[in-house]
């Protein structure tokens, strides 16, 4: 059995899946956010598209991207694809997997190792990495909530280069909600889910900027909300204010974004 995940163009998920892992954009296209890296003209879209990225870290909030990020990356420039986890990965599978890595490295193979919550990696684990970095037998990235001038080795740090993710805006993370509830292969689109504007809005500002929570709520919702027979739509799913609160489990605020209301549910 392979170590490795073959880069692949059909990323085949179980409609089984949670709603936030159907949703997960595959291209750089249907990502979300993160402008001021990924951008028109900026440095990192730039080096992904030409096929000339080095080794990166991704600093940002829970549900900002990182993972996706990595996912994208290594699908797009057709490299084999790693992942560790500080939880499960010790140093002697970190070198029998970076031993591979520098084997196909040699018959002309890239490999893009990721490296989920690198500040739980302690130093040894990441010494392991770095004779592979510093050959370019692998392209690293790691992803962190945490600042990584304090979490990653300073040897490895000045190898990579740091991009900071930011939270997703309220209005983001609607739209990421609506594309949830339009599509019909991956999303919610084959339930024909009636929810107003407002309330799309209150689940975005509790998520906090994080699309999974979003994505998560509005799931519960999908499941919890009452279905009702339409004269001519058949069966459809009318989501309610009290639907909300009870998959928020606290009551609806209103949300007014160019107000003082802004600032109270934000503090609350």
């Amino acid at each position: 059995m392979s170590l490795f995940e073959p880069p692949s163009d059909e990323r085949q998920v179980s409609r089984s899946a949670p709603l936030a892992e159907r949703m997960r954009p595959e291209t750089l296209e249907e990502f979300v956010g993160q402008e001021h890296i990924l951008g028109p003209h900026k440095p990192l879209r730039r080096q992904i598209e030409r096929g000339e990225l080095g080794s990166i870290i991704l600093w940002g909030p829970p549900g900002s991207g990182k993972t996706t990020l990595a996912v994208i990356i290594a699908r797009r420039l057709r490299y084999d694809f790693i992942r560790f986890s500080a939880v499960l990965t010790g140093i002697r599978e970190v070198k029998d997997v970076m031993a591979a890595a520098e084997r196909s490295h040699r018959h002309g193979r890239r490999t893009l190792v990721f490296i989920d919550e690198i500040h739980r990696f302690n130093k040894a684990q990441q010494d392991a990495f770095l004779p592979y970095v510093e050959r370019g037998d692998i392209i690293l990235i790691g992803a962190t909530t945490e600042n990584p001038s304090f979490e990653v080795i300073s040897a490895l740090l000045s190898r990579s280069k740091v991009h900071r993710l930011e939270p997703l805006s309220v209005e983001l993370t609607v739209s990421l909600l609506k594309r949830a509830l339009k599509n019909t292969e991956r999303g919610l689109g084959k339930l024909k889910i009636e929810i107003s504007p407002k309330l799309l809005e209150q689940i975005a500002v509790f998520a906090g900027g994080d699309a999974r929570s979003a994505f998560n709520t509005l799931e519960v919702v999908a499941n919890t909300a009452p279905r009702t027979e339409g004269k001519s739509e058949g069966e459809c799913i009318r989501v309610t204010e009290a639907v909300v609160e009870d998959a928020l489990q606290r009551k609806v605020l209103l949300y007014d974004k160019s107000g003082e209301e802004h600032f109270n549910l934000i503090s609350a």
